[in-house]
């Protein structure tokens, strides 16, 4: 049988068509856009990540969980469609990253902010545990860098400021006294503990208000301690980086010096947390909530406040408990129905 020619060029042209629809959808879903996507992970059980000397796992078929998210550049179908998956959040590049900090730059902060937040878990637990924790002043640590100002692009969080204009710095307050008497325009030398080395930062102030003769260069500082520890702990979080597992560290501290922390629950936790026990808000609650239910726990230890209320949304039946501090943590699950 003789096929009409209008229906074979139809057909081709049918066929072109399609295979370039197809080229185009595969280019958008690898070419990246300037979007990050958050997407949930499934929570992860600390004890296999923790190791405190004289310390045991327990084995009462409970166990905390710590919760993260995965990040990386949306494609250009990504930011087209939404996210695509379930679970997804989009935000622009310049929500997630400091101004002037670029994508390894972001996963070196995340890092010392996770080895950091480490610290300071253990030391929370062992203080909870009646040790001794020792802390000695290491310098002013930026916690945050004002966009639009001098600092940004420049100073960055997890910088130390160990000196400016080579007098030495060992607390906020040396710098509070230093910048009084530098008024706008001064040229300053910052000298900050970046990593493993130390790197010397000129800039000029500007006003911190419109006339005003105190000069600032927008940095938020908080103090520097260096933690030293009875014994020794270890914490290997597989490369997951910033302070947000803070509380799940710290319980899972105790877990290993034989404190039945979960009372056999499988227990998320969620929260950066403080020398003083307090525990702060994190980013990512969406994602980590979805992720705490997907790993199957009992129980979402979260930050009280606009965590909690948001973490409800997705609970989906997941028990959600706020929480405040360590103390109040460690309340909360002591009064959690026993395991049957």
């Amino acid at each position: 049988m003789l096929r009409a020619p209008w229906k074979v060029v139809t057909a081709g042209r049918l066929l072109v068509a399609g295979l370039l629809l197809l080229v185009v959808v595969a280019a958008l879903w690898l070419v990246p856009s300037n979007d990050i996507i958050f997407l949930p992970d499934p929570a992860h059980p600390v004890a296999p990540l923790i190791s405190v000397a004289g310390g045991h796992n327990q084995h009462d078929g409970g166990g905390i969980y710590f919760v993260d998210i995965r990040e990386r550049k949306a494609s250009i179908l990504e930011k087209l469609l939404g996210g695509m998956h379930d679970g997804a959040s989009l935000y622009p590049a310049s929500e997630i990253l400091g101004p002037g900090v670029t994508s390894a730059e972001q996963r070196s902060i995340d890092a010392a902010e996770m080895k950091t937040s480490q610290n300071i878990a253990a030391a929370v637990a062992l203080r909870t545990l009646g040790r001794k924790v020792s802390t000695v002043a290491a310098g002013a640590l930026i916690y945050g860098v004002e966009p639009g100002l001098p600092a940004a692009g420049h100073l960055r969080p997890t910088d130390v400021i160990v000196a400016i204009d080579r007098t030495r710095v060992g607390a906020p307050a040396d710098v509070t006294k230093v910048m009084k008497a530098k008024p706008p325009g001064t040229l300053i030398s910052f000298t900050v503990r970046r990593g493993h080395g130390t790197k010397t930062i000129a800039l000029h102030t500007v006003p911190d208000v419109a006339g005003s003769r105190r000069g600032i260069v927008g940095v938020l500082l908080t103090q520097a301690l260096n933690i030293r520890l009875p014994l020794r702990v270890s914490i290997d979080a597989n490369g997951v980086g910033g302070p947000s597992a803070g509380l799940a560290f710290a319980l899972g501290v105790l877990e290993k010096l034989g404190r039945n922390v979960d009372g056999g629950h499988k227990i998320a936790a969620t929260g950066e947390i403080s020398l003083n026990g307090n525990v702060g808000s994190i980013g990512g609650i969406k994602q980590k909530t979805i992720g705490a239910r997907e790993a199957g726990v009992d129980a979402f230890l979260v930050p009280a406040g606009e965590n909690a209320r948001d973490a409800r949304k997705y609970a989906h039946g997941l028990r959600i408990i706020p929480v405040k501090s360590f103390q109040q943590a460690l309340h909360a699950l002591a009064t959690l129905p026993a395991t049957g």
